[in-house]
């Protein structure tokens, strides 16, 4: 990945040009829906960046990320989530993310479509997954 990419007001500057080109969209469809499995994970937020003709017509990569933060109540980090939206958006080859919360556990869950794979990998080493890092519990 490029440093440029690592550099927050490049992705500040960015994620305001995609917002005001109307790229960027906060369905309400799916909110309070529940993803089966160990944990009663619940949909509270999702975003999706409309693709252009440059990206490839299906993602090409899943990421699935969580995390259990260190401090705050679940409601306050619901609310700190919003801070590293324009840094996400602003990634190369980001097409959408899903927050998830646990409802046993207080987990938060990403769920992140890439266009490729290599996009995905990146994302891992990029300024808001470090953000979100130093917030978590380790493990």
């Amino acid at each position: 990945m490029t440093t440029i990419y690592q550099n927050p007001p490049f992705l500040l500057s960015r994620a305001t040009v995609l917002l005001l080109s109307g790229r960027i969209n906060f369905p309400k469809n799916r909110l309070g829906e529940s993803i089966p499995g160990d944990e009663d994970f619940r949909i509270f937020r999702q975003m999706i960046l409309e693709p252009t003709g440059d990206h490839p017509k299906h993602p090409g990569a899943i990421f699935k990320v969580c995390f259990h933060f260190a401090r705050f109540s679940t409601n306050t980090n619901r609310i700190l989530s919003l801070i590293p939206i324009p840094f996400i958006v602003a990634q190369p080859g980001f097409r959408s993310k899903t927050w998830l919360i646990g409802q046993k556990t207080g987990i938060f869950q990403g769920l992140y479509e890439w266009d490729s794979v290599e996009d995905a990998e990146n994302y891992w080493n990029s300024f808001p997954i470090k953000l979100m890092k130093k917030r978590a519990l380790p493990g």
